[in-house]
């Protein structure tokens, strides 16, 4: 199995090289590079979409089987959904899409047209699963169903980011207006969600925002530990001998600056250290997933060392513009 799949790559890369240069001749240093590339692309491709696919079941999980049945909301896109849903009787597959395509229209120009495209793709298999996937109503008990429903939503809220995507686009928007106002995306979060949980309050109950509220806390907690945060810069270490390429890509592909500092391995093969290069770099957790593909694409064996920045100021911490 493993020799058909690296046949079919190598001849995926050479038809692709073939149509590139048609009036060339390809010959096999051109090829293998170029399916190697291939192959960690699809590699990460699978792992990415493994992340949402579990993310979009749990969140269908947490909606259907605790929320949904018993009128409760949460926060955020969802929250906002599930509490039009409760107005409208619409069907909470469509809302899902509804609500959450102003944010990833957002998502396009803060992010990029590539994250938001997935994103959708996200959000439709939700609204698919939660549409079709019948799943069975676990409790009746409140405060229960708060808890859980809420572990279950961030639980798969948590995964899609892990897989490069988002299921709630409040986050985008948090981190829009945070640049804009200059305040804290967690304290942006949290008047979307008073607003929200003030609506429930007077359209369902006092009651059920309460419940709403340990619901939204819950779902927060669970997504903090599964990605710590989506708000958090991360701090990248990156040793390896194609320290060049890997500054390139850096700069070039995701357009963000790096540092190079000058060090020396301890570890060479007379016993002596040697000098080299170390870069050093600040991106965000949903461009993690796109740095270790190209990372792989050039060297699979980098050290790579990552550690999250929760304060960070002055530099160039946006993107690059493009030329």
């Amino acid at each position: 199995m493993s020799s058909f799949f690296s046949k079919l790559l190598v001849t995926i890369a050479r038809k692709k090289l073939e149509y590139e240069h048609s009036s060339a001749k390809i010959n096999n240093r051109q090829v293998i590079p170029l399916a190697r590339q291939i192959r960690i692309e699809v590699k990460h491709f699978i792992k990415d979409y493994t992340y949402v696919l579990i993310g979009v079941f749990s969140a269908g999980f947490g909606l259907k089987g605790f929320l949904l049945p018993n009128r409760f909301i949460d926060g955020g896109a969802t929250g906002i959904s599930l509490l039009l849903e409760n107005i409208t009787q619409i069907d909470l597959s469509f809302l899902l899409i509804l609500v959450n395509v102003p944010f990833l229209i957002l998502a396009a120009k803060t992010f990029s047209v590539k994250f938001a495209v997935r994103s959708i793709i996200t959000i439709a298999i939700l609204a698919l699963v939660v549409h079709y996937v019948e799943y069975p109503t676990i409790t009746e008990d409140r405060l229960l169903i708060a808890v859980f429903g809420g572990f279950f939503l961030g639980l798969g809220i948590g995964m899609a980011m892990r897989g490069g995507s988002v299921i709630d686009g409040t986050e985008v928007l948090a981190i829009w207006l945070s640049k804009k106002l200059s305040i804290t995306i967690g304290d942006v979060l949290l008047l979307i969600n008073i607003i929200i949980f003030s609506f429930g309050a007077y359209i369902l109950s006092i009651e059920i925002a309460l419940y709403a509220i340990l619901t939204y806390l819950s779902a927060a907690k669970t997504v903090d530990f599964v990605v710590d945060g989506v708000e958090e810069y991360v701090g990248v270490t990156i040793i390896s001998e194609q320290h060049q390429e890997l500054r390139k890509m850096i700069v070039e592909k995701l357009r963000r600056a790096c540092t190079i500092y000058a060090g020396k391995g301890g570890y060479g093969g007379n016993g002596e250290s040697y000098d080299k290069d170390i870069i050093y770099t600040v991106v965000t957790r949903l461009e993690l997933a796109k740095l270790h593909t190209e990372i792989d694409k050039i060297d699979e064996k980098a050290f790579i060392i990552m550690g999250l920045v929760k304060d960070i100021r002055g530099g160039m911490i946006k993107k690059k513009p493009l030329k």
